[in-house]
């Protein structure tokens, strides 16, 4: 278990020194220069002021010299600093943090639960029209827009019937309207592939062993099919954990609430390259730990399953084989 984890912190060191190499070059080959977009329309300044703030930010060496110098301050746990705030981006990650991870849970939770609820009934119903109306929502929830689901939202919850706050809004009731919006594709997604995984799971010959001894129908769908159907699910659901920062961005913009979606478009709007590479970063992170924690629990779902952290199978000539054999 523990070389399994030192093997898996190095793999997440590594991608992370990557996602901050990759997103280096790309922000370093941006045509636009982040002091000018910082400057503005301030035409009282020189030109020998304005590389003297260049020089102060670093941003006046060669490529290499500004990746090293960036690379080096990051093994020292520092960010860096904002160009547009001035404002250490550790800073302005943990201030914005908060409101986004409560969000992405909500909207994680909210979704999985609805897509969970969605295949079951689509499952469970003997109705053939109904089964295939519940299959062709889950389809249309990933091709609507999430800016248009937001909007919608806000004009008939907000304005035609005031329950819920239509921007900002602190506290529970402002969080459900952003909330829904981020669950909605993410219900579609694991309602599209539960229910495809429960089909093929209830054609299996355990679903058929279960039936012919009697067992009734939510006892194996719920009891046997299940519990094997959830795991591509549960894997799909890791890598939609590392993608709710790039649905946030959207739905906070729409609902104009604070956090790292707010924080990304500011970096991105101003050219901060320190903090566009903080939320890369931290998105990065979020990522590995996740799919750590989703390899981490599908065995336990599903002991057949193999893992790296796992006894191997004793050597020929032990005990345990030995007896075995005499079996």
């Amino acid at each position: 278990m523990a070389r399994y984890l030192l093997g898996r912190a190095a793999q997440t060191l590594f991608v992370l020194w990557a996602a901050f190499t990759l997103s280096f070059l790309v922000l370093f080959a941006l045509p636009s220069d982040p002091v000018a977009v910082m400057v503005g329309t301030n035409v009282g300044l020189s030109e020998a002021e304005i590389d003297a703030i260049r020089v102060d930010l670093g941003l006046d060496g060669s490529l290499a010299d500004q990746y090293v110098a960036a690379l080096n301050r990051l093994l020292h746990g520092d960010l860096g600093h904002s160009v547009q705030q001035r404002r250490p981006v550790s800073a302005l990650l943990a201030e914005a943090l908060p409101p986004t991870a409560a969000l992405a849970a909500a909207g994680l939770v909210l979704g999985v639960l609805l897509g969970l609820g969605l295949a079951l009934a689509a499952t469970l119903t003997r109705r053939r029209r109904l089964r295939e109306a519940l299959l062709t929502l889950p389809p249309l929830g990933v091709a609507l827009p999430t800016f248009w689901v937001g909007l919608l939202l806000i004009q008939v919850l907000s304005f035609r019937w005031p329950l819920f706050p239509a921007v900002g809004g602190d506290g529970p009731r402002g969080l459900v309207l952003p909330a829904v919006t981020l669950a909605l594709p993410i219900a579609a997604l694991v309602a599209q592939l539960l229910a495809q995984s429960l089909g093929e799971a209830l054609t299996t010959g355990y679903a058929d062993t279960a039936r012919a001894k009697g067992l009734g129908r939510h006892t194996v769908l719920f009891g046997h099919a299940l519990r094997n159907a959830v795991l591509p699910t549960l894997a799909m659901t890791g890598v939609l954990v590392g993608g709710l920062l790039s649905g946030s961005v959207v739905v906070e913009t729409v609902f104009s609430r604070q956090g790292l979606g707010r924080l990304a478009t500011t970096a991105v709007t101003h050219q901060d390259l320190a903090v566009v590479q903080g939320l890369v970063l931290l998105a990065s992170l979020t990522f590995a730990l996740t799919n750590l924690l989703v390899d981490l629990a599908t065995p336990l779902l599903d002991p057949r399953i193999p893992t790296a952290w796992r006894h191997r199978a004793r050597p020929p000539g032990t005990k345990a084989e030995t007896s075995e054999k005499k079996r």
